[in-house]
């Protein structure tokens, strides 16, 4: 074996076993435990797929009263409402009438209101009503149902109609007052009257290149989340619609085909503008509708020309007086918060916020009953709240430090207080904490190592805390809003705990070789024995601001699968990947992959130091952003013998605009950094061996960034596997070809890690 890096003193583990009075315990209890451990059952490799053995138990239910002042325990008919002073269960839930509210809905009334329609039998009726309603007003007195394009929509009172439209609807949204919807067709905006079903058009343009209300396929993935294609926001008072408009003429397209088509061995095409790295973006224009007139007033973006703008989100101020819009320039260096004045007509930047890498799109504003609203920035290096007056002039920061904001649970203006979710007592973890609006008197409401969510009863005294670790399955607290802890209500019970023979994650805080603490979890291998030497199972992700290790509770069959099979498995956060702030993230700007590698390759070198870790027998895996780091390892290291890599980036100018030029900027200003982190440029230094894994249907990671790096390798006259499969866009859903991955990935595992001195039960 290969001498391993010295990496500076380890820190013991935050969960650590090690401590001397424990050893010593387990010393004495040593005949205790091995009798224990042959009494559990070993894990099979069916009973790591789908729908076989998981750890993840049931936690029972305990949530808010709709009164908002009593707990309910339980759920349906088994339910029971709590008062949380005395915790004293009631004979039935307080001031709730028993009899159906007004203008409550059960199945069977819809059912029979759709049943009145004309071509609309029982059958309809039912699949209908079944599916759901795709909105609702807030008093649930109007329900709108899309289906196969046709417009239904149910008033209380007034019973169902259909709403006649030439064309299939989507993306239907009601307004905040219930008597309005928009609604696309065929990529133009339309507005619902209600009450008497007329439809009117805002837009008359949309067509193949021009999405009005819609966004677009890159919009949607790299800005406004997946599968979220709504593009209108209503106004407060539902008078006005905010709109983007975008024109896709000069965006290249790419094809997906189908190669496996039902009934025939024809192949169908798929068409998508797709703009990769450096390509033309879709132009964008934000139109403001209103809706009694149907005139649209476009907001200005002239002075955004130059910079090739993206507009990343659009809302409203509580008024409905202003648009709100936030623009980036196009590889994302700077964004502005912008208000447009429906009086007037004209935009004010209340906010540039600017980076010396990227900034991210930043969370829409808090606003409060004065005015002033509550701002989020990254501009220290790590995300913090900030108080600004209504014209943009800062009032003072509310949260500081070395730590990161996860997001504002509350505010309370009577007292001057903000709750808010954070990692100050840990970047792997997640609390509740309450600062004063003058930054002062910070206080944690979650007390307990690990990942808290909470919520809380109506005047904000209670709060109901969730939460978990890697060591510890969830249960379920009442805290004040002190942090004292009032009562443990639940502990997630697992009885495949006690059944099969498991092991249990360790935490660790180790040193990289330039000195940054990065975070570690290691589960050993089950029964372990420190006289023999373990492979190395690492599995990463690794992509910007996206932790591998999270402190929460862990289901996986998988991996415990492996340790069983004598294997180490190896989780570490690399310090883009750290959740510590933008300040660590930025490290991978323009070089995607290289300071990653080093950071994994520190961890592995960390564990091998150990004479139970055999650092000649590591494999890594990952998918997507951890596929690229899968290759990018095994073709730029010597230290991984094995490598799994599924729908992986093999070149970062094959991957759309908006995600890679915010971290690379474009390839034609980044030509060095394009290169240096390129797959297939290096395939001829590939190193170990590697399992390549990618779906021919995949329209986020083309398949053609497989087929790319395969053909280099050939050409370098590499050994590799490659494994395709169709009907299989960017992860496989399919219950069977997950399995079968598995049993590839296992396959590899024995191939090429597991020898005669692996413990493999």
């Amino acid at each position: 074996m290969a001498p391993a890096r010295m990496l500076g003193q380890v820190q013991p583990p935050r969960n650590s076993m090690h401590t001397v009075p424990i050893a010593a315990l387990a010393l004495l209890f040593a005949p205790l435990v091995a009798l224990q451990e042959d009494s559990q059952k070993l894990l099979k490799l069916e009973d790591t797929r789908s729908g076989g053995v998981r750890f993840r138990g049931e936690t029972p239910s305990w949530n808010w009263a709709p009164d908002g002042v009593h707990l309910i325990e339980g759920k349906g008919k088994e339910a029971r409402w709590v008062d949380p002073q005395t915790f004293e269960h009631l004979s039935k839930p307080p001031e709730v009438a028993d009899t159906k509210p007004e203008g409550s809905l059960y199945k069977a009334d819809l059912v029979q209101a759709f049943e009145q329609l004309e071509n609309v039998d029982a059958e309809l009726a039912k699949k209908i009503v079944d599916a759901g309603p795709h909105t609702k007003s807030k008093d649930d007195k109007v329900r709108v149902y899309l289906h196969e394009g046709e417009l239904f929509v149910y008033q209380s009172g007034s019973g169902v109609q259909c709403i006649p439209i030439d064309g299939q609807a989507e993306l239907f949204a009601l307004a905040p007052d219930g008597l309005h919807g928009a609604f696309v067709l065929a990529n133009d905006l339309y507005v619902l009257d209600v009450v008497s079903g007329r439809v009117s058009p805002i837009t008359s343009d949309g067509g193949e290149n021009v999405f009005n209300g819609k966004l677009d396929w890159v919009y949607q993935e790299e800005i406004y989340g997946r599968y979220k294609f709504k593009g209108f926001w209503w106004s407060p008072d539902s008078k006005h619609i905010v709109f983007l408009r975008l024109d896709e003429t000069d965006v290249h397209t790419f094809t997906v085909v189908d190669l496996v088509e039902k009934e025939h061995f024809r192949s169908k095409s798929e068409i998508t503008k797709y703009p990769k790295a450096g390509d033309a973006n879709p132009l964008v224009a934000v139109g403001v509708a209103e809706v009694a007139t149907g005139k649209i007033d476009w907001i200005g973006l002239d002075k955004y020309a130059d910079v090739e703008p993206l507009v990343v989100r659009l809302g409203w101020t509580p008024d409905g007086d202003s648009v709100i819009y936030m623009v980036q320039d196009r590889i994302q260096t700077w964004l502005d918060l912008n208000a447009y004045a429906l009086k007037n007509g004209k935009s004010e930047t209340l906010i540039h916020e600017g980076s010396d890498s990227w900034t991210e799109r930043l969370p829409e504003p808090r606003w409060m009953s004065d005015g002033s609203f509550l701002w989020q920035s990254d501009r220290t290096g790590y995300r913090h709240v900030y108080h600004y007056r209504p014209n943009g002039d800062l009032i003072g920061a509310v949260t500081s430090g070395p730590w990161q904001v996860g997001s504002i649970e509350w505010v309370d203006e009577e007292r001057g207080r903000l709750v808010f979710s954070g990692t100050k007592h840990g970047a792997i973890n997640s609390n509740v904490y309450t600062v004063g609006l003058d930054g002062e008197g910070l206080v944690r409401l979650t007390p307990g190592e690990g990942t808290h969510t909470a919520t809380f009863n109506t005047d904000h005294t209670l709060l109901l805390d969730k939460y978990s670790s890697l060591t510890q399955p969830p249960r379920v607290q009442l805290c004040d809003m002190s942090g004292r802890v009032l009562r443990e209500l639940a502990r997630t019970e697992i009885p495949e705990l006690g059944e099969y023979l498991t092991s249990e994650w360790e935490l660790y805080e180790i040193a990289a070789r330039d000195g940054y603490p990065l975070d570690v979890a290691v589960l050993k291998p089950v029964p372990f024995d420190e006289s023999k030497t373990y492979p190395v199972w690492l599995y990463t992700y690794s992509g910007p601001d996206a932790p591998t290790i999270r402190n929460r509770w862990s289901s996986s069959t998988w991996l415990q699968f492996l340790a069983q099979k004598g294997i180490i498995v190896l989780n570490c956060n690399v310090r883009s990947a750290s959740g510590k702030g933008l300040a660590a993230t930025s490290t991978c700007y323009k070089q995607l992959g290289v300071q990653e590698l080093k950071d994994l390759e520190d961890a592995v070198a960390w564990l091998t130091m150990y004479p139970w870790a055999d650092d000649a027998r590591v494999g890594i895996s990952g998918h997507s952003y951890g596929g690229f780091m899968t290759a990018y390892a095994l073709t730029h290291s010597k230290d991984f013998e094995l490598g799994v890599a599924g729908s992986g980036v093999y070149d970062w100018a094959m991957y759309d605009t908006i995600y890679t030029e915010r971290y690379m900027s474009t390839p034609q200003e980044n030509k060095d950094g394009y290169s240096a982190t390129s797959v297939i440029e290096t395939a001829s230094d590939l190193s170990g061996h590697l399992v390549m894994t990618h779906g021919t249907q995949d329209d986020n990671v083309h398949v053609q960034n497989a087929l790319q790096f395969a053909y280099a390798l050939q050409k370098a006259g590499k050994d590799f596997e490659m494994m395709l499969y169709p009907e299989t866009r960017h992860g496989i859903r399919d219950p069977d070809l997950r399995w079968f991955n598995q049993k590839l990935t296992w396959k590899a595992i024995k191939e090429h890690l597991l020898d005669d001195e692996t413990t493999a039960p």
